[in-house]
């Protein structure tokens, strides 16, 4: 499968940036999941890349091929891209069969691809059938119903999931007679030999024209495999929809319609559609939105089975951060239709990049807790927090705060700089959806009105994120006291929210012990994941322990 380069991507409505200038690696056979808030600009990712949309400017590579770009003027049709895409939607038609509705798109399929003896494929596939007379048995012993009769749809069936072949050779090969025959292994070898005679001949006569048979039974003439521009043929057909069934699980249902299927056979149906023509890579769009709780989380492992059985490179877009923190090798953050954060999904979760990310990426959110201070001749920071509280940062790295904050200075006039010189293009259009610094939230216990007011910040300004499992209810070694405000218990673990003065923070605790609204409790921060953020421009400073005095 290939690798997805994105350069410089932009697509523009107007003044309206729904995606500004993304650099994007995909890796070969990664699980990708496109991240972020509804309007964020990750369908449009999406769909710029499967060919749906049009970038105003950038490039795109898809392997090897560049399928995109603006300087250039390439811009190569969807159809032409080798990509499944799965909506929100199913669309799968209701007048057509389950069988109908995958093998749709197949069928009408019609270009460049290998010369295939389809004769030769068939007899391949009922010979090594052949080779196992005990599992044969075994298929018409399970096939039978309550009364001891065969259902054939069942041996058809059971013949497609055990071995590569198609429904008519799987009915070809119960023609034989050989699974009924009193002596199955007898009646085997006979069949066998007979079918191994006509496929030497088919040989023999490719070979009278200087041709070979490859192994899936192509072509191959002067060392090279013979292409042709040519539709599939049913055999062919038959076989990518009984692979890709047996892929998703969905053999039995080929009769039906979907409006006799669940919801989650249908997503099935779906997915399978879009694997049958062997897309490069296969691109979904929410597609678990419209299950249940229950049947979602199901999916999420069928998902991940799928891809590791395919082998093929997934990019998944959601706003839900469960699906992504599970079902991602990578997950790209995006956030006004700007990249935030791409990297797996733990380092995303412990290592967020800015204060939008840590507040996105966990449930329950991050504690956000402002802090005033500076840094000691130690390195650790002494800082006022929660009202009139003491606490002491302690870095897990070295840290130096003044050569940090020369270095976001710098980085700072740079954007300015380069912005400036973009201002002077005569092509350039101005951003009306301007990137701001995320407006973190502080939990109180009586909020404030906000009145917009922009506070003057300094460099001893700063935010502490704490991550929920991090606060710990210790009754022994701490002077800050709280009171439990809140309590939601789900059996191994409670979600608490505990009132310190009038600011909340949220705590899980793990455990099936009951806590009561209204007890006091001594509160401590343990772990080295607590998060140092700059107020000024957002960024994560570093991560450390906090001790509060």
């Amino acid at each position: 499968m290939p690798e997805i380069k994105l350069t410089n991507i932009t697509k523009r409505y107007g003044n309206f940036y729904a995606v500004d200038n993304l650099d994007l690696d995909i890796e070969d056979n990664a699980f990708i999941t496109l991240l972020g808030p509804s309007g964020c600009g990750k369908t449009t990712t999406l769909r710029m890349i499967a060919g749906l949309e049009t970038p105003t400017s950038g490039r795109i590579m898809i392997g090897d091929r560049v399928v995109f770009d603006s300087d250039k003027g390439i811009n190569v049709p969807p159809n032409k891209r080798k990509v499944g895409f799965l909506f929100q939607n199913y669309a799968l038609w209701p007048n057509m069969t389950v069988y109908q509705n995958i093998s749709f798109g197949l069928t009408n399929i019609k270009e460049k691809m290998p010369l295939i003896d389809i004769k030769a494929s068939k007899l391949k596939a009922k010979i090594e059938a052949l080779k196992h007379p005990k599992e044969l048995k075994d298929i018409l012993e399970e096939s039978r119903n309550k009364d001891g009769k065969v259902d054939k749809e069942k041996v058809y069936l059971k013949l497609i999931d055990n071995y590569t072949m198609s429904m008519y050779s799987a009915k070809e090969l119960y023609g034989l007679g050989v699974l009924e025959a009193s002596d199955v292994s007898s009646a085997a070898k006979s069949k066998k030999d007979e079918l191994e005679k006509e496929l030497e001949a088919i040989v023999n006569e490719h070979r009278s024209k200087g041709e070979e048979l490859g192994d899936e039974s192509e072509i191959i003439r002067n060392g090279q495999v013979v292409t042709t521009i040519r539709s599939l043929s049913k055999e062919e057909v038959d076989l990518a929809v009984r692979r890709v069934s047996r892929i998703v699980k969905i053999g039995m249902f080929m009769n039906r319609y979907p409006a006799e299927l669940s919801g989650g056979q249908q997503q099935r149906v779906a997915i399978a559609r879009t694997l049958a023509p062997k897309p490069q890579v296969l691109f979904m769009d929410e597609p678990l939105s419209n299950l249940d709780a229950k049947l979602r989380l199901e999916m999420r492992y069928e998902l991940q089975r799928l891809h590791l059985e395919t082998g093929s490179t997934f990019v998944y877009v959601t706003h839900d951060q469960m699906e992504a923190m599970t079902l991602a090798t990578k997950i790209c953050l995006i956030n006004n239709g700007v990249l935030q954060q791409y990297d797996a999904p733990l380092t995303v979760y412990n290592k967020p990049s800015n204060l939008f990310v840590a507040d996105f990426v966990g449930n329950p959110s991050m504690n956000f807790v402002e802090a005033r201070g500076v840094q000691g001749a130690d390195g650790d920071l002494a800082l006022d927090i929660l009202g009139d509280h003491k606490a002491v940062f302690s870095p897990s790295d070295k840290l130096d705060l003044g050569r940090w904050f020369s270095e976001r200075d710098a980085a700072k006039a740079k954007a300015d700089a380069d912005l400036e010189l973009k201002k002077k293009d005569k092509k350039y259009v101005e951003k009306n959806n301007k990137d701001e610094n995320f407006r973190y939230h502080i939990s109180l216990v009586e909020e404030k009105e906000d009145y917009d007011d922009d506070p003057v910040i300094t460099n001893e300004d700063f935010v502490i994120g704490i991550r929920p499992e991090f606060i710990e209810l210790d009754d022994t070694d701490s002077a800050v006291e709280g009171e439990i405000y809140g309590v939601m218990p789900t059996g191994m673990e409670s979600t608490i929210k505990i009132a310190v003065g009038n600011y909340l923070l949220t705590g899980v605790v793990f455990g099936s012990k009951l806590y009561k609204i209204g007890a006091r409790h001594k509160i401590t921060v343990g772990g080295d994941g607590i998060l140092l953020f700059d107020r000024k421009s957002g960024r994560c400073i570093t991560s450390g322990t906090l001790s509060l005095k």
